[in-house]
This record gives structure tokens, sequence and C-alpha cells, in this order.
């Protein structure tokens, strides 16, 4: 078989494949590169929100329990699910009522205060939507994730194809220079082709990569296939593996829980160099969660729930800790280092809700091979991994996406509705590049 014919072959469905996904690919591509310093931008504007004024040096604040209560009798119907404990004597305490909604509580007066930022919040929540279920609500949001995920592998597929396309069959300075950088005074399909063509093929690293974990975070076949490369059993739900549980030593006839606080406290001997301290509770509401993710430390703008993948699973708190039918369950305290690696790493650490004694304490060290790579995977698909770098990074190559399904339109188009009149701007070598490649 002739590579022409073999170019034919691949170029085809990688037109067909852009023509019929490339809406789809578009609007996760467009939306994508808008949530890539979620994270960055809602902490900015919510900075005066988070900020409480400090009585003196050596003020008392108030425990971790006292401000829930305090949260409780401000908010009676709300249902705390997590909170995070901040470092700075300035900084309030984030009290999570559900799965992206928040009070900020005054460690020295217990004062609740409405989480601010709100046209932030609503603007990305939006795009989060559209990113991951095309703005499906309810009952509907299996399809639109459905779609989602199939269109994700369609641009794995244009991506790699596109590669191909793109190799110049003769490596000369002629062939190359109209694929590998932007030319002035082009118009038309000859401008088309060398945008499609450049975009391409600087920005195909990172869409490889943003569109195959999106596989791995989309399909469980392909998250089992990366614990299966990684000689891992998988596990049984679908993202990185949750820890066994922590047998907790049955309490004493009567026994009660201590309370947070304790576990706060010793959680801060633990980490000296501690940026965050998270725990995750019984309550708030998580509508369709989706796939699991890394557990607490796999946390949004200020301790919410992650992008990418729905919330992991719940470190127990004190509304989960009486015997149940399983016994006592321990209390698990997220604790994020100032400087560590990686960026999204945490150390956590389990305690028996009746003495405070440490049960376990595991970080991402202590995690086998199939889960530390496939925790890599879901913060690799935001960037996140490699800290603003790799979100500029990712929001770049997103961007450069949206621009390659327009050309990629464009050239469609003229293929298929070609005009009469030839373009008098075409340049000589761009009139004789094959029709092939610009797809």
């Amino acid at each position: 078989m002739s590579s022409i014919t073999f170019r034919k072959i691949i170029f085809w469905p990688h037109l067909v494949s852009g023509v019929i996904a490339g809406i789809v690919i578009g609007i996760m591509s467009l939306t994508g590169a808008a949530i890539a310093f979620e994270s960055e931008l809602v902490d900015w504007a919510d900075s005066a929100n988070r900020r409480v004024q400090v009585p003196s040096a050596d003020a008392p604040r108030l425990s971790v329990d006292e401000l829930l209560a305090r949260v409780k009798e401000a908010r009676p119907k709300a249902q705390p699910s997590g909170v995070t404990v901040y470092p700075e004597p300035d900084s309030a305490v984030l009290v999570l009522t559900g799965r992206a909604e928040g009070v900020y509580v005054n460690p020295y007066t217990g004062e609740v205060r409405e989480q601010g930022a709100k046209g932030w919040r609503s603007f990305f929540h939006l795009m989060e939507e559209w990113h991951r279920w095309l703005g499906a609500q309810g009952d509907n949001r299996p399809v639109g994730k459905a779609i989602t995920g199939v269109s994700n592998a369609a641009f794995l597929f244009l991506a790699i194809s596109g590669l191909y396309l793109w190799w110049p069959r003769k490596w000369t300075m002629k062939t190359v220079r109209p694929v590998l950088w932007f030319r002035g005074g082009l118009k038309g399909k000859a401008r088309d082709f060398n945008w499609h063509n450049t975009i391409g093929f600087w920005a195909l690293p990172v869409l490889i990569v943003l569109t195959a974990t999106g596989m791995v975070i989309s399909y469980k076949w392909a998250s089992d296939l990366v614990f299966k490369l990684a000689g891992t059993e998988p596990p049984v739900a679908q993202g990185p593996a949750a820890s066994a549980p922590v047998k907790v030593p049955t309490p004493p006839e009567g026994a009660k829980p201590i309370g947070l606080e304790p576990l706060f406290a010793e959680a801060r001997k633990q980490v000296p160099a501690w940026e965050t301290i998270t725990v995750r509770l019984g309550g708030g509401q998580r509508p369709n969660p989706g796939p699991q993710a890394q557990g607490p430390q796999a946390q949004g703008p200020q301790g919410q729930a992650p992008r990418g993948e729905g919330p992991g699973p719940r470190a127990q708190g004190p509304q989960a800790q009486g015997p149940g039918p399983q016994g006592p369950q321990a209390v698990t305290l997220a604790i994020r280092e100032q400087g560590g690696w990686p960026l999204f790493a945490a150390a956590q650490v389990s305690f028996d809700p009746f003495t405070g004694q440490v049960l376990r304490r595991e970080t991402f060290a202590d995690y086998n091979t199939g889960r530390k790579a496939r925790t890599w995977m879901r913060f690799l698909h935001t960037g996140e991994a490699l800290g603003w770098v790799g979100q500029l990074l990712a929001a770049i190559a997103s961007l450069g996406g949206v621009l390659l399904v327009w050309t990629g339109f464009a050239l469609s188009w003229r293929r298929f509705f070609p005009s009469r009149r030839p373009s008098a701007t075409a340049q000589p070598e761009t009139a004789t590049a094959e029709p092939e490649t610009a797809a």
C-alpha cells in the first residue's frame, strides 16, 4: 500500500471525526480554558471576605467544634460537610455546607459570613457544567457526560492522526516552513491551512496529555488500564483507589468522641509547615458527584470539590463516629504541606475519635504505583500537577483547540463547497501543499 493511499485513509476519518465532534470539542476547549485558573481567580476575588480582624497577638481562638456549632446555630438547615483551617492568624475558617457551598467563620468571634465572589463562582460553575455535561441537568447529565467522553476520545484521535498528516514527506525549508509557523499576508484556505497546521503542531503535546487523561477520567476501562500497566490491581470504583478502612479499637462502654479540636491540634504537630488542614464530614448534599477523585486533598478553590472529577471518599467526621453497622469509624484529616511535592499531595492522618490516637499516617509516597499514576492523571488533566505553569499551558492549548475547530470547519467547508474563483493570494508553496493534510 502506497504512502499516499495510507495518508488518505488517515485523512478521511480525521476530517469526518472533526466535523461530527467539532462543536462539542470547541465547547470543551473553550470552557477548559475558562476554568484553568478557577482556584486562583476565586481566591483573589474573595480575599477580602476571607480575612478577619485579629483582636491581639495572643487572642484565643474558638475550637473547631464551637465553630461548627455557630454555623448550625446561624444556618439551622445547613448540613456541614467539611472544615478547612488555614495557618494565617487573619484567615477565617471555611465550613462547607455542600459540594460547592460554604461559609466563613471568624475563629475569634464565631461570626458566620457568606462567601463572596458570587459572580465568579456562578461563572465557573456554569463553565464546569458545560465542560463536563454540556450544560445538562439532573437525569440528562449521564447523556451529556457520554457525549463529552466520546468527543474527548475523538479529539485524542484527531491530535494523533493530525501529527501524521502534518508530518512533511520531505524535510526541506520549503515544505516545513508553511506548517511550522504563522505566515503573514495569507487569506482564505491558505491562511486556514497555515493556522490549522501551526497551532496543531505546537499545541499537540499538551492536547494529547489533556485528552488522554480525560479518557482516564471518563472511562473506567481506561482508568483500570492505568493500574494494570503499573502492575497494580484496579480498584472496584473508578478513580484513584481509596485507602483501606482504618480499624478503630472498640471503645469502653459509654465512651464519647473527644471532638475535632484535639485532632486538629495533633495534625498541626504531624506537619509543622502545614498549609491547610481539612476534614470531610458526613453532612451536605453532593448531587451527581461523578467519578471518585483522590480524597480530601483533591480540592478546588477554598476547599471545594475538585475540577475534573467529583469528591473522593469522605473522611468521616463527628457525624459518623458512632458505632454504626461496622463499628466506630476513624476521623481522617488531610494535611497539605507548604512546598510539598507533588503539589497536589497531602498527608492523610487517621485518628481514633475516642482517644485521639493516630491510627494511620499515609502520604503520597505510600501509595502503590497504580494509585500514584492515576492521581497524577487527574491533576495533569487540569494542569494543576505542574502549578501555574501547567495551568497556563493547559489554557493556551485549550484556546488552540478552539482555533483548530474553527480552521478545521473552514477547511472542510471549502473542500465540500469550493469557491469557483481561485484565491489570488495563495502562495506557490502553499498551493502545492497536499489538500489531504488540511483537515
